[in-house]
């Protein structure tokens, strides 16, 4: 049986929040940003878009665009509440989400639907729900694989239904312009016109490999894959009855190396303390970076003893980022440690859960490796990396 997946996506999300604080700006061409010359815009209501004005754009050509454009600085405090809001009343149907951003999220539907007399009926639910509870609307796209489902979202907006299956994917996906695929970026997009590759269909057929490895390089492939509609990621969730993990998406994406180790830091404490609280210890530690256009890399290092403690699961982490952030703009950080310790393992090491010197001074070692590779960037004392944790 195959999957069934919804792509949940809050329209305009910091727009509709605002005007949720101030009903005043209902129907009004608004863009939240901050308010200097350099501030560029972090969204825009369908009234401004209606002019050209777009996330990303300068806050000044937004002005030029649209003269009665209404600039709002961001209430980020209260996007959280709402976002969060927005994900325990979908919890409330399913508990397989993926979280993609602060106003969108995958879930596997599979079951929840068997509940409804038709499926779609459980589409329309949510949509209601999300306007009489939440006071915000959505656009939901239904597919067998989570890229049909962010692409069927991306469809009919705002407020929209779309359902996408794979037989459909020669008439609904292929004719779409290049630009409009999930995984091809503006950067990418220029060497896509350089090959004629004009639409979602010219990738999906296109026979010279070597030429697009020159674009995509490892993921050559997985995007040929994605574009004829195939999709075999897995949903990834925080919590995995054979993992544990915890995973931060940014209210703007994050191209500072200090501020994302920093989060990798917070990441390994979160983590480091379930575990110790649930008792576990994994021997297998995994890294997910989602980028601004919503890729993911994900890596993995397998130890010789299981850890739980959050300086040991910093060090990995950092390593296994350090040698693959290719230095772009991140969405989403995670951390997750699997392949539990079993209880024989754990019992013949009663001092598991204590702290190690052996394993403190290792830590010494590996940051001052990292640190003098970086010529010093990594801005972390030893002393301060073998602190007591899970607290």
């Amino acid at each position: 049986m195959s999957r069934v997946y919804f792509h949940i996506d809050l329209n305009a999300f910091f727009a509709s929040c605002e005007v949720l604080l101030d009903p005043s700006l209902q129907g009004k061409p608004i863009a939240v940003s901050g308010t200097s010359r350099r501030s560029v815009i972090s969204t825009a209501s369908y009234e401004a878009r209606a002019y050209g004005v777009h996330s990303a754009m300068p806050i000044e050509q937004g002005k030029q665009l649209c003269r009665d454009l209404i600039i709002v600085e961001p209430h980020f405090n209260y996007y959280r509440e709402m976002s969060e809001a927005f994900m325990t009343l979908i919890r409330g149907y399913t508990d397989r989400i993926e979280q993609a951003s602060i106003d969108e999220c995958y879930a596997d539907m599979t079951e929840a639907i068997m509940k409804f007399e038709k499926p779609l009926d459980l589409a329309w639910e949510i949509q209601r729900r999300t306007r009489t509870e939440l006071g915000l609307s959505c656009s939901i796209g239904v597919a067998p694989n989570l890229f049909l489902a962010k692409m069927a979202s991306d469809m009919k907006k705002p407020n929209g239904i779309t359902v996408l299956r794979l037989r459909e994917v020669p008439a609904k996906l292929w004719p779409l312009p290049i630009k409009e695929m999930r995984g091809v970026g503006a950067r990418t997009l220029p060497y896509m016109e350089d090959l004629n590759i004009r639409t979602i269909g010219d990738l999906a057929n296109y026979k010279d490999i070597d030429a697009l490895r020159s674009v995509f390089g490892k993921n050559t492939e997985e995007m040929i894959s994605r574009a004829n509609g195939h999709d075999d990621r897995p949903l990834i969730t925080e919590w995995d009855a054979k993992s544990m993990g915890v995973s931060e998406t940014f209210l703007e994406d994050i191209s500072d190396y200090d501020e994302l180790r920093g989060m990798l830091r917070t990441l390994s404490r979160t983590l480091s303390r379930r575990m110790f609280e649930s008792h576990k210890a994994g021997f297998l530690v995994s890294i997910r970076i989602r980028y601004y256009d919503f890729t993911n890399i994900d890596r993995s290092v397998r130890l010789n003893e299981p850890i739980w403690k959050a300086d040991d699961i910093y060090v990995q982490a950092l390593s296994l980022f350090h040698a693959n952030w290719e230095e772009t703009p991140v969405r989403l950080l995670g951390i997750s440690v699997s392949d539990f310790a079993g209880d024989a393992v754990l019992s013949s090491q009663i001092s598991i859960f204590d702290a190690s010197i052996a394993r403190r001074e290792e830590t010494i070692s590996v940051l001052k490796e990292l640190n003098d590779e970086l010529g010093g960037k990594l801005l972390v004392r030893a002393s301060e990396a073998v602190s007591h944790e899970a607290e």
